[in-house]
């Protein structure tokens, strides 16, 4: 094995057996603590937050389709255990689901001007957060991923972590990145694709935007353990990439 892939997973281990396990990740997500924010236009916004004992900087996880679940809670609780003051927004003002069907119309109502909304008032909430350094970064799944995108653009966040998510963005908006981006793909993925994908890079390269971007031989939401399509290694590898980039850019 070599060494990166032994490092990333050493890194990953702690994360993976909670994650693999329900009633671990339950006991996680229920030690977080619950927040409630006002954004701009006067809506309630609630997330899972996890403070990590010092000042540091923090993250926004934003969930997937499924909605803000004990496997992203678990996340939040990990983040904090590496130093970071986390937060996982709630976008489904708490609705939950493990049905792709219903998933699926979840995300289809989802507001996105709402939801852009409610994620610049996160990511200003974090950064004047008496627990953080004043430093942000966003990182999401799938209908998330895009998100974070979405987010970083909004708010100029200092880096930006994107799993398999839609990256069809305009030229325009992503000239307004600020930080770094870190892309994590895959190769099987029938709709987040190269097609997709390779756009995305090419104007990030033509705005000067720094900017790492990984494939791997995997098919989409190859990260979350309790979908069909998750790959231990590559989930590990990519965990371990995403932890490098935090420290190498916050």
């Amino acid at each position: 094995m070599m060494d990166v892939e032994r490092r990333a997973l050493e890194l990953a281990r702690p994360l993976a057996a909670v994650l693999a396990d329900p009633r671990l990740a339950a006991a996680e997500a229920a030690a977080l603590e619950t927040v409630t924010i006002s954004t701009p236009s006067g809506r309630q916004a609630k997330g899972a937050l996890a403070k990590p004992g010092r000042k540091g900087p923090a993250i926004l996880l934003i969930h997937e389709w499924w909605g803000l679940n004990d496997q992203i809670k678990s996340v939040v609780a990990e983040f904090a255990n590496q130093g970071y003051l986390a937060l996982a927004c709630d976008l489904y003002e708490g609705t939950v689901t493990t049905d792709p069907g219903k998933a699926g119309a979840l995300m289809e109502a989802l507001d996105q001007t709402k939801a852009r909304e409610t994620l610049t008032a996160w990511v200003n909430w974090l950064r004047k957060h008496p627990d953080g350094n004043g430093k942000v970064a966003t990182i999401g799944w799938c209908m998330g991923g895009g998100l974070s995108l979405a987010a970083s653009i909004d708010a100029a966040v200092d880096a930006t972590i994107i799993y398999y998510g839609n990256v069809n963005f305009p030229t325009a908006e992503l000239s307004k990145l600020k930080g770094p981006v870190l892309g994590q793909f895959a190769e099987k993925d029938g709709w987040i694709n190269h097609p997709m994908v390779d756009p995305f890079v090419a104007n990030l390269k033509k705005l000067g935007k720094t900017h790492e971007i990984h494939w791997y031989d995997a098919d989409h939401a190859f990260a979350n353990p309790s979908g069909q399509h998750y790959d231990k290694k590559d989930a590990a590898l990519a965990w371990s990439r995403s932890l490098d980039f935090l420290k190498a850019n916050l």
